[in-house]
């Protein structure tokens, strides 16, 4: 068992812009866990396109006019103000002073700034096409320099610990729902440790892997969403699940993303006979329309004509250099699998690849829960409403990741922390069966067939009410499954995961109106709205 002052499950972008802001107060202790071996692996570890900055002819009202367009109308107005008047300066301090991550530069030595979809200004810093990468690599050094920062590998979050749940005083059961850390297990040693904390912040990053189709790593399995729904926590805006227009569609490669910073540098969409074709769809942003548009109208070419992919061109817009100097990751990538960017088209289609809701947070990033804070893509801060703008998600993580570690600074030290008789351990009697791979594997498979078919791109109310009928019975049977049977990281990522999807089908029934990337084809506005 272990003691804490600041639990922070997940080490991507917004569990160490946490931590690191939390690090300078040398009187805290900060416990960082993930469950990947190698802690640099994280959602944020794949992001390609970049990150938003200000360019010269930029401004913070410019970006919040953005950030509003693309979030089809329920982006909040001050977490939109938030980000863009804190980006710039809390990038410049924690990215290129501490962390000295070495962002591409033009030839007098000034930052480069990209363009992308649904951006007015170039404005995006990158790293050719590997920027969360680079982000990570430079964070997580920062991260192991700290003293205080305490960080645990091939740790997965079992279960929030919660009073009144886990309190042995029947009169907490008149209090509000408190954390107090986490049910931790431990993927080496097999064992199921308390980590007590004064507060708790969830960084688990996304879902997708809920999804046939996504280009997310095998840990976005909604562990930090299930987990803080179970506890009792509001969770917002769920429905909003973004599907990316271009993921590689290549035996060999399936779901590896191809940049929406391709099209920002001139690549458009063909169909498979070569016809472009998003000037149907947004006459004036075409192939740089918002992503929830560009992925329903490749979804429509697709289901109207028949064809298994369409074709990404930057070829003929873009010299041989320039693509391998830009996207050296990405020309590598479709080499291996037999393509040459710079001659020939990319096969792509849309794959899940971001969460717009999750745990609802206030502008601190603190949950409904007392003393449990959730940040990066795990969270709600409202920033993204019904769709996210290109290269929001790693400033949005920055910024409220160190946010939160500001609110927590104000009183963590002075809070109440459980003595270790005060909290049970975990129960592991009575568990007769070993985990199964392959019945974890299968029942994996279902979730992610159930959701690309019912719960995708194209909704409807017969669909949604189909997928939450088989996804309750599922769930009916991995519970009786879990209750019986010894833990392991793909048992805990399984139940999380059907309750995830439970929590999209649900948040998508539930919302009768088409808007940014939940489309159904009943919407009570009366309109098949693709646009």
């Amino acid at each position: 068992m272990k003691t804490t002052d600041v639990l922070i499950i997940g080490s991507g972008i917004a569990g160490a812009a946490a931590a690191l802001k939390l690090a300078k107060d040398p009187s805290l202790h900060i416990i960082m866990i993930t469950r990947e071996a190698d802690p640099h692996e994280s959602n944020s570890n794949y992001a390609q396109g970049g990150i938003i900055h200000r360019g010269a002819d930029d401004s913070a009202e410019l970006l919040v006019q953005d950030i509003l367009a693309a979030g089809a109308g329920a982006s909040l107005p001050e977490a939109a103000r938030i980000l863009a008047e804190e980006g710039p300066p809390r990038l410049e301090n924690l990215l290129l002073t501490e962390a000295a991550i070495g962002f591409d530069r033009g030839a007098g030595g000034e930052l480069a700034f990209g363009q992308e979809a649904a951006h007015s200004r170039r404005r995006i810093l990158h790293v050719g096409d590997g920027t969360g990468h680079s982000i990570m690599l430079g964070l997580m050094a920062a991260v192991r320099r700290q003293p205080n920062i305490e960080l645990l590998t091939n740790a997965t979050a079992v279960d929030l610990i919660t009073y009144p749940h886990h309190s042995r005083d029947p009169l907490d059961t008149y209090k509000p729902i408190t954390c107090y850390g986490a049910y931790v297990f431990d993927r080496n040693g097999r064992a199921i440790h308390r980590t007590l904390a004064r507060t708790t912040v969830l960084a688990t990053g996304g879902l997708g892997r809920i999804y046939r189709n996504t280009t997310n790593p095998p840990g976005a399995r909604g562990d930090g969403l299930a987990m803080a729904h179970r506890a009792g926590a509001n969770i917002i805006n769920a429905e909003y699940i973004q599907f990316h227009p271009t993921a590689l569609a290549v035996p060999g490669a399936e779901g590896f993303l191809i940049s929406e910073a391709v099209r920002g540098e001139g690549g458009t969409l063909l169909t498979p006979t070569g016809e472009p074709f998003m000037h149907k769809y947004d006459p004036q942003w075409k192939d740089l329309a918002p992503r929830d548009v560009v992925a329903r109208a490749i979804h429509r070419e697709m289901e109207a004509h028949g064809y298994s992919y369409v074709l990404l061109d930057i070829g003929t817009h873009m010299p041989a250099e320039k693509i391998r100097a830009r996207f050296p990751n990405i020309y590598a990538e479709c080499l291996r699998v037999g393509i040459d960017m710079t001659r020939e088209s990319i096969p792509v289609v849309p794959a899940a690849h971001y969460s717009c809701g999750g745990v609802a947070v206030d502008a601190w990033g603190a949950s409904s829960i007392q003393n449990l804070y959730a940040v990066g893509e795990v969270s709600c801060t409202g920033l993204h409403g019904a769709n996210r703008l290109a290269s929001t998600s790693l400033l949005e993580g920055l910024v409220f990741g160190e946010r939160a570690a500001e609110h927590i600074a104000g009183w963590v030290a002075d809070g109440f922390l459980p003595q270790p008789d005060d909290i049970p351990p975990w129960d592991e009697s009575n568990l007769i069966h070993d985990s199964d791979p392959a019945l974890i594997q299968g029942d994996m498979q279902t979730i992610q067939n159930v959701m690309w078919h019912y719960v995708g791109l194209i909704r409807s109310g017969d669909r949604l009410s189909r997928a939450i009928r088989e996804l309750r019975h599922l769930q009916n049977e991995i519970e009786t499954f879990y209750r019986k049977t010894k833990l392991s990281d793909g048992l805990i990522g399984l139940r999380n995961a059907v309750e995830a999807a439970l929590i999209v089908a649900q948040a998508a029934r539930h919302n009768r109106q088409s808007r940014g990337c939940h489309f159904r084809t009943d919407s009570v506005d009366g309109g098949d709205r693709l646009l």
